[in-house]
């Protein structure tokens, strides 16, 4: 007797919202169907301690990255002297990332019709995306000069923009720049500059300032991941956010409910989470240097947080409540 087909998820895209989403449906009892899409992978991903923890509880694996290169401290040059403060974390690529994590998006053999489909990529039903800023940024591989700390990462702002100096072993790091070329950021450094001894090939430009679809969610449809709303690199809180929207994607999907109360729901989290996160990063740009690029950054922020805002005036008060891997009635929680 063949088997009765399980109600199924179409996951298009992956990254680490996508296999964590595959991972909690799964759990969940959804098949999971796959359609891959082709992007060029992030070269760096440095995962706090509480990032990674947030992984490994998700997916339920407590030696994940126990061998990845770690970070201890971080040295903040920022409006002022540096600053040197603890600081735990781990530093992998995209690829490590997949390559543990990505045999979650293969498609089960026996997927049914979906009765849901997760957006990690786009085009996305509804494709308006809103920016709030532009900040270019580039990534090079870079070696540490002699004596150099390969445990501590550097932060550093300068007039036309801010460095990271992540090392990802004894003697290679990544710097990531935003706001103009490396070389440029580099000739204004203080901190950054003199702990490096060769800058590599820039990477292509990308974006990094803070965005969201204007629609993440529909009847039968969810938007997710950093093609769908992302954070400015800033806060380093992107892997995080990634894995707590592939939390709540699954526990909507998962609901029983009303759909579209459940995507209002969705919706409404995911630009609250925005709005959070444009409100810190606002702090942090409101206090590297006092320039013309800086000023900028700060005034689109302030457009992002308005618009977030609006959005939530007119939206009703959350339903639901997010416990454990499992969204619940907020009345039944009571």
């Amino acid at each position: 007797m063949k088997e009765a087909p399980r109600q199924s998820v179409l996951i298009r895209g992956g990254g680490l919202a996508g296999a964590c989403a595959a991972h909690l449906l799964r759990g969940a009892g959804f098949a999971i169907a796959h359609e891959p899409v082709r992007r060029s992978p992030v070269p760096v991903i440095m995962l706090s301690d509480a990032a990674l923890g947030l992984i490994r509880d998700a997916f339920g694996r407590t030696d994940l990255f126990a061998d990845a290169h770690r970070i201890e401290r971080r040295v903040v040059r920022w409006g002022g002297d540096p600053v040197s403060m603890p600081h735990g974390a781990v530093v992998v690529s995209e690829d490590d990332l997949i390559a543990a994590l990505g045999g979650e998006l293969a498609g089960d053999a026996n997927a049914g019709t979906p009765m849901m489909t997760l957006h990690c990529a786009p085009p996305f039903p509804n494709a308006e995306l809103m920016r709030f800023g532009q900040r270019r940024a580039t990534a090079a591989r870079v070696m540490l000069r002699a004596g150099a700390d390969h445990a501590t990462c550097h932060v550093e702002a300068v007039a036309q923009g801010w460095l990271f100096l992540i090392p990802s072993g004894p003697v290679q790091c990544w710097l990531l720049g935003v706001g103009g070329p490396l070389e440029r950021l580099l000739e204004n450094s203080l901190l950054i500059a003199p702990l490096i001894a060769g800058l590599g090939e820039s990477s292509p430009g990308f974006e990094t300032a803070p965005r969201q679809l204007a629609c993440l969610a529909g009847p039968n449809w969810l938007a997710c991941g950093m093609s769908a709303i992302a954070f400015d690199p800033i806060c380093g809180d992107g892997s995080a956010q990634s894995v707590r929207e592939a939390i709540l994607a699954a526990a909507v999907i998962a609901h029983p409910g009303d759909r579209q109360a459940l995507a209002t729901h969705y919706h409404s989290m995911l630009t609250a989470s925005l709005r959070r996160h444009i409100q810190i990063s606002g702090q942090f740009y409101a206090t590297g240097c006092d320039s013309p690029w800086w000023r900028e950054q700060v005034a689109a922020l302030a457009q992002g947080y308005a618009w977030t805002t609006a959005q939530l005036a007119h939206m009703p008060e959350p339903r639901y409540l997010l416990r454990g891997f499992q969204l619940i009635e907020r009345e039944a929680a009571t």
